[in-house]
């Protein structure tokens, strides 16, 4: 551990984390009371919260106790640095997509409401007990960070809802009835009905920005200088995301091509979406291209990419595990290199052939500069062509025929080309993790990479 010492921090921390797990103790209580009213559940939904009620009353006095034997006891050292060593860029990003296909592929099972609540705790018990770490306490209990930590399980309960409604609706579907916005489609008056319901709503947000407001301070920062700058430097939440594609792409392809294109394709799916079903109301079975399509761009390309930027990267943009504290020495030695570096000096050398890499003469004129940057940049070239020109036809031919069939041939190609794009993004990080490629076209003669 570094920069803190764990006795004075579980000292500093006792009243917080005690609190913390008291409040989670509470809440399971409230539930196991609420379902013990209820007629109609079982015993297993009355299990679930009593058993984590206590397990979050037992821990609590623990935490309050301030002793800093108590905080390593519950989370060993061989653990967090376990943690720290398996974590990264690679490990994350895979991990979180092979989470999304399990969750898909057995969403019937998660989306009961007591598994839920059973991943539910769980995820708050082990954000509890990783807060006995004075380096993952940091980054999350951070005023900047607090409201994205919010965020996330907020995002995890509201998926859950739509996925839970949707496996409804398709179960009613299977049996030939109507699904469940059908059967609540009575429609209310704006006063009083909706009208009162936002005051409400109203006065309990106010009250709890209030308390907000009271007990976490704002995350107010010296003035702005041009001879300070914060180490680590992060866009605001919302854009981290689009931060961490610069770390990938030339800043007018991640700053102005990717997103001219995400909002050129939420506007184009009205024209080229085939499949009228779904409207009004959740489903899966009925539209699972459109569904699996969005929780990839959405959850994996774009949540993923702010919850690592949040909370995995660190001074000088570099990668630090949840428990690893935040060295601003750390330097990590990166020797990324272009496909075409690539080709003349390692593959071509490996063949036989050391050819160099083909250089423009001295004072030659813009097509002879021209054709020797297209000899130079040929393979880069010949695979974004290769990549563009000749996917979405035998994807026309295979996987996507019915697509091409009912589409027809400028939606199809529409469609093609905005999904290959969105699968350069996890394509190009995991060639630059795995084989630190920079670009795969490189012109800086005329500030043109790909």
């Amino acid at each position: 551990m570094h920069g803190a010492n764990l006795a004075d921090f579980a000292e500093g921390t006792a009243v917080f984390l005690g609190s913390y797990f008291l409040l989670m103790a509470i809440m399971n209580f409230v539930a196991y009371v609420w379902v013990w009213l209820r007629e109609g559940l079982g015993w297993k939904y009355r299990l679930a919260p009593i058993i984590f009620a206590a397990i979050f009353f037992a821990l609590s006095p623990v935490l309050f106790s301030g002793q800093a034997s108590a905080y390593s006891l519950l989370l060993p050292h061989f653990v967090k640095e376990g943690i720290n060593t398996i974590s990264g860029a690679v490990t994350f990003t895979i991990g979180s997509t092979l989470a999304l296909i399990v969750l898909y592929i057995f969403r019937r099972f998660f989306v009961q409401p007591v598994v839920a609540w059973i991943l539910l705790n769980l995820a708050l018990l082990l954000m509890g007990l990783s807060m006995t770490d004075p380096n993952f306490a940091a980054i999350v209990t951070k005023p900047d960070n607090v409201p994205i930590v919010g965020l996330v399980f907020l995002l995890g309960y509201f998926t859950w809802l739509a996925t839970y409604r949707a496996v409804i609706n398709d179960d009613r579907a299977a049996q030939g009835l109507p699904p469940t916005e059908k059967l609540d489609s009575e429609k209310v008056l704006v006063w009083p009905d909706l009208v009162y319901t936002e005051l409400i709503c109203m006065i309990a947000l106010s009250a709890l920005l209030l308390v907000w407001a009271i007990g976490l301070k704002a995350p107010l920062e010296e003035p702005a200088s041009s001879v300070k700058t914060p180490n680590p430097s992060k866009a605001p939440w919302y854009f981290l995301g689009l931060q961490e594609m610069l770390v990938y792409y030339d800043p007018w392809m991640a700053g102005v091509v990717l997103p001219s294109l995400i909002i050129f394709g939420l506007m184009a799916i009205p024209f080229i979406d085939f499949n009228k079903k779904g409207n009004g109301y959740y489903t899966i079975k009925e539209r699972p291209f459109a569904y699996i399509v969005f929780q990839i761009g959405f959850l994996d390309l774009w949540i993923t990419l702010i919850i690592l930027g949040t909370f995995l990267r660190g001074p000088n943009w570099n990668f630090f595990g949840p428990f690893e504290y935040w060295d601003p020495h750390k330097v990590l030695a990166l020797n990324n290199v272009d496909l075409s570096e690539m080709f003349y000096k390692r593959f071509l050398p490996a063949l036989g052939v050391n050819s160099g890499m083909p250089k423009a003469p001295e004072g030659a004129n813009f097509l002879v500069t021209l054709f020797y940057i297209v000899m130079r940049e040929a393979p880069g070239i010949l695979s974004l062509v290769l990549y563009f020109g000749l996917l979405p036809p035998l994807m026309a031919t295979t996987i996507f025929r019915k697509f091409f069939v009912r589409m027809g041939f400028i939606r199809y190609m529409v469609l093609a080309n905005l999904l290959l794009f969105m699968v350069a993004l996890p394509l190009k990080m995991v060639l630059r993790w795995s084989f630190n490629l920079k670009y795969i076209v490189a012109i800086p003669e005329y500030f043109l990479n790909f």
